[in-house]
């Protein structure tokens, strides 16, 4: 199998004159056993070529460097834009794979992203980031099982796990009493450096699962947590949460209170992952009002 950094001219820093330069050192090497000089030009070449091949190649990777950060930043309209080219011009590049699946993900096509996650997943298999975007995808698009066969890759890993509970608490054919269990080793094993997404992730699918039980207390009393959370995040990850904390109210029966709470996550995060499942979960709901906090009778 050939690694996605190999020094082929299909990769993103090879280029045919960079393969002409490898030929014609090749060539002078060989040529040099009549003449020796002619093996200073077959180092030069060579160097020449590899020198190139590096620029190139710290350039291809600098720019899958801004896709990342400009998806960090919220700038979807940004990271489209530079992904859309490099997946043009290496469709089969497994980091380019996965760099454009994050884009979609994150802009609401999880269908389109986990094709591209299943291509990635292949040649990194153990890419943790590759593997939580896989398994991501499936959960947003109601599919437990194949969130399962994912999460299988890297079954240990936090966010893997916090993805396929999810999955399980949330989609179609999900195990619930699965998913709850989950949910509780995610508590307990949460730590302060997981920071604020994942603590009210964590909380709010202890509050969806809390729900399912009908134990309201402890679902209020999570969504309260999640809720802590939230107000520190920024406009994506408060659209998903928001997505999350109106499954839970939905679970409890509150349903203006989850049709308000996806109102407000689509508003959160307009055009991103959350805000396209808020607005899935919330056309399967009557119309009413309601809070985040209203209580339970």
């Amino acid at each position: 199998m050939d690694k996605p950094g190999g020094l082929r001219p299909s990769t993103p820093g090879g280029h045919l004159l960079i393969s002409l330069a490898w030929i014609v050192a090749v060539g002078l090497a060989i040529a040099s056993v009549w003449s020796p000089t002619l093996l200073l030009f077959s180092v030069a070449a060579a160097l020449g070529a590899f020198a190139v091949y590096l620029l190139r190649h710290v350039r291809f990777l600098r720019t899958l460097a801004a896709v990342e950060r400009a998806l960090a930043r919220g700038d979807l309209a940004s990271a489209r834009a530079i992904a859309a080219p490099l997946l043009d011009r290496f469709p089969g590049q497994p980091l380019v794979e996965k760099s454009a699946a994050d884009v979609l993900y994150a802009t609401g096509d999880p269908l389109s992203a986990a094709s591209l996650y299943e291509r990635a997943a292949k040649r990194l298999p153990r890419d943790r980031d590759i593997v939580v975007g896989l398994v991501a995808s499936y959960a947003a698009l109601n599919k437990a099982g194949d969130a399962r066969r994912a999460a299988a890759m890297l079954p240990d890993d936090y966010d893997v796990r916090l993805a396929l509970a999810w999955a399980e608490l949330a989609a179609l054919a999900g195990d619930r009493a699965k998913g709850a269990r989950l949910a509780d080793e995610l508590m307990a094993g949460l730590r302060v450096e997981h920071g604020a997404e994942r603590t009210a992730m964590a909380n709010v699918l202890i509050a969806i699962a809390a729900a399912q039980r009908k134990d309201a207390p402890l679902a209020r009393s999570a969504l309260e947590v999640a809720e802590r959370q939230y107000l520190v995040l920024e406009g994506p990850d408060r659209a998903f949460i928001g997505y999350l904390g109106g499954v839970a109210l939905r679970e409890l029966g509150l349903v203006g209170d989850a049709h308000a709470t996806f109102t407000q996550a689509m508003a959160a995060g307009p055009d991103t992952i959350g805000s396209a499942l808020a607005r899935r979960e919330r056309s399967h709901i009557a119309e009413s009002s309601g809070s985040w906090n209203s209580s339970a009778d």
